[in-house]
C-alpha cells in the first residue's frame, strides 16, 4: 500500500497513538500534518519525518480549527485524534470537568470533521479514535465515556451522509494503550489506593482477555487499512481494537 500524493492531518500529534499514527502514515508516503496544543512535541515528531509539519492548534476552539485546515492546505485522511481522560467518582464530578471532557473528546471531533469534511474534494477519510469507553462503561470515567459515547454517534450518522461520495467515516476503540495517557491513569490508581505499579497496570489490562495493554502501532495498522485497497465499504464503523473485551 502506499499514500504517496495524499496528505494526512492527525490531532493530538505530538504523543503517543497521535505520534505512532504520523509515523505510520508518513512511512507509506503520506505528506503528514501533526496538530496540537503544545508545539514542541509536535516540532520533534515532525522534524523526524519526510514531509511532516506541525500546526499549533486548539481543537475545542472554532477558530483555531479552521485556521489549521488554512495552514495544512487540502488533506484526503484526516484524525481525529486529541482527547483527555480524567477520572472521577460521578458524585463529585462538577461541571468544569463534565464540559472539559466533552470539550476535547467530542466537541474538538466535531469541529475537526466539519471543517475537514468541507475541504475533501473526491477521494476521503474521516478517522475518529474514539475508545472501548464508546462502546461499554467503565466505572468513575463518566464523562470521558459519554464523551466518547458520543463520537460514535457522531461517526454513524455522518457516516450515513456522506455514503454516497468518496468517503468514510469510522471510528476506532481502542482498550487501554500503552501510552502516556494509561501511565498517567496507573500514577493516579497508586495515588489513590495505595498500589503498587503492577497492581495498577493489572486493574487496567484486566479487561483486557489477552491480559495486555493495546500498543499504539495496532491502531497505527487499523487506520492504514480503512485507508488501504479494499476498504471503501467499511463505513460507519466503531472497530474495537481491544483483544475481545467490548
Amino acid at each position: 500500500m502506499t499514500l504517496d500524493g495524499k496528505q494526512v492531518l492527525v490531532t493530538g500529534g505530538g504523543t503517543g497513538v497521535g505520534a505512532d499514527l504520523a509515523r505510520a502514515f508518513a512511512a507509506q508516503g503520506a505528506a503528514v500534518i501533526v496538530a496540537g496544543r503544545r508545539l514542541e512535541p509536535l516540532q520533534q515528531i515532525a522534524g523526524a519525518l519526510p514531509r511532516a509539519r506541525a500546526i499549533q492548534a486548539d481543537v475545542t476552539d472554532e477558530e483555531s480549527v479552521r485556521a489549521m485546515f488554512d495552514a495544512a492546505g487540502p488533506c484526503e485522511v484526516v484524525i481525529a485524534n486529541a482527547g483527555a481522560a480524567d477520572s472521577t467518582p460521578f458524585a463529585k464530578v462538577d461541571l468544569d470537568h463534565w464540559n472539559r471532557m466533552l470539550a476535547v473528546n467530542l466537541t474538538g471531533t466535531f469541529l475537526t470533521f466539519r471543517e475537514g469534511l468541507s475541504r475533501i474534494q473526491g477521494w476521503g477519510r474521516l478517522i475518529a479514535v474514539a475508545s472501548t469507553a464508546g462502546l461499554k462503561g467503565y466505572r468513575y470515567v463518566a464523562p470521558y465515556a459519554a464523551a466518547k459515547h458520543g463520537v460514535v454517534g457522531l461517526v454513524r450518522s455522518l457516516a450515513l451522509e456522506v455514503a454516497k461520495k468518496k468517503v468514510t467515516v469510522n471510528a476506532l476503540c481502542p482498550g487501554f494503550l500503552d501510552t502516556e495517557m494509561t501511565e498517567r491513569s496507573i500514577a493516579n490508581i497508586m495515588a489513590k489506593t495505595g498500589a503498587g505499579r503492577q497492581e495498577a497496570l493489572a486493574a487496567l489490562t484486566q479487561a483486557n482477555p489477552q491480559g495486555r495493554l493495546v500498543q499504539p502501532a495496532e491502531v497505527s495498522a487499523a487506520a492504514l487499512w480503512l485507508c488501504g485497497a479494499g476498504s471503501d465499504a467499511v463505513n460507519g464503523q466503531a472497530i474495537a481494537i481491544d483483544g475481545g473485551e467490548a
